[in-house]
């Protein structure tokens, strides 16, 4: 048996109004017949989408996640209707859903994903979500993104069926405002001893690397800050609090951005990018748009 729409749209209204009496007058039904409707899909289902709460329906957990992808359903399907009934025929833009983890350069990123917005007859409207990459790819299990941009492959523990495709990567280089840059470029990197260092946070693959790094070259520098936003780590250099690592292939625009100096490349760290795909996206011409995007910068 396939999924009724008419019966998932009856539980949409209900889930929007928060009423059953308010979404029966939208529809012009009987609240008993919309009711019922409603029974039907749970009963089709096998779990129930409401709690009865005083008067009103309060949505249980599997309610919500219905709710979620009912909102996508019936949000494409407005667009495929004024897509339709347009004069040029020419559809809306596709919404093309990316998440970065946070510990991605924020410019990197930008290059990656511009390439998108000028795909010839495929207009896009690009939706970013930024955070912990973990999360990102949560929400690509359930078909809540498109797409996740990483600094690690998906592990084997995760019970994700996508693609990790290793789309770049760099060495890393050490940067500073100028003052500081200077006093660390003295002897070395024994320099490093004591100065002040701000890092990613732990668990990201360049704070993994940097403290091996630092662990080999029996180099100690005083810790003053963690960072789970690129950003923000990059905003506490500019203002000299210190010294911080970047990707190389940014060093430059980082430098003009933020006025800083580079201290050091440090070839032997490298910082991967991975493009976190379902297959059933992978023909897709914006993801292809990334893809392209990231051969053009190798």
């Amino acid at each position: 048996m396939n999924l009724n729409y008419q019966h998932l749209r009856y539980f949409w209204m209900v889930a929007r109004e928060k009423s059953l009496a308010r979404a029966s007058e939208k529809l012009l039904l009987a609240p008993s017949t919309v009711s019922a409707q409603i029974k039907s899909l749970e009963n089709w289902l096998g779990y129930p989408l409401f709690d009865k709460q005083g008067r009103g329906r309060v949505l249980t957990l599997r309610g919500q996640v219905v709710k979620e992808y009912a909102d996508e359903i019936f949000a494409i399907g407005e667009e495929m209707v004024d897509a339709a009934r347009s004069e040029t025929g020419l559809r809306h833009a596709y919404r093309f859903r990316i998440g970065v983890s946070s510990h991605l350069p924020k410019l990197i990123a930008s290059e990656l994903l511009l390439p998108t917005l000028n795909i010839p007859d495929f207009p896009v409207h690009l939706i970013v979500k930024e955070g912990p990459g973990h999360r990102l790819v949560a929400d690509l299990s359930v078909h809540h993104l498109d797409l996740v941009l990483v600094d690690r492959p998906v592990g084997l523990s995760l019970d994700v069926h996508a693609e990790s495709i290793l789309i770049g990567e760099s060495s890393i280089s050490l940067m500073a405002a100028p003052t500081i840059a200077a006093e660390a470029l003295k002897d070395f990197p024994n320099s490093l001893n004591g100065m002040p260092m701000l890092l990613p946070e732990v668990g990201s693959t360049m704070r993994n690397q940097l403290e091996i790094w630092f662990q080999k070259s029996d180099i100690h520098p005083r810790i003053h800050g963690e960072f789970g936003d690129s950003a923000l780590l990059k905003a506490f250099g500019q203002a000299g609090a210190g010294i911080f690592a970047v990707p190389t292939s940014v060093k430059n625009a980082v430098e003009s951005k933020y006025r800083v100096v580079t201290i050091a490349e440090l070839p032997e760290i490298m910082e991967p990018i991975y493009a976190v795909i379902m297959p059933n996206r992978m023909n897709n011409p914006a993801v292809q748009s990334i893809l392209e995007a990231a051969r053009s910068l190798e």
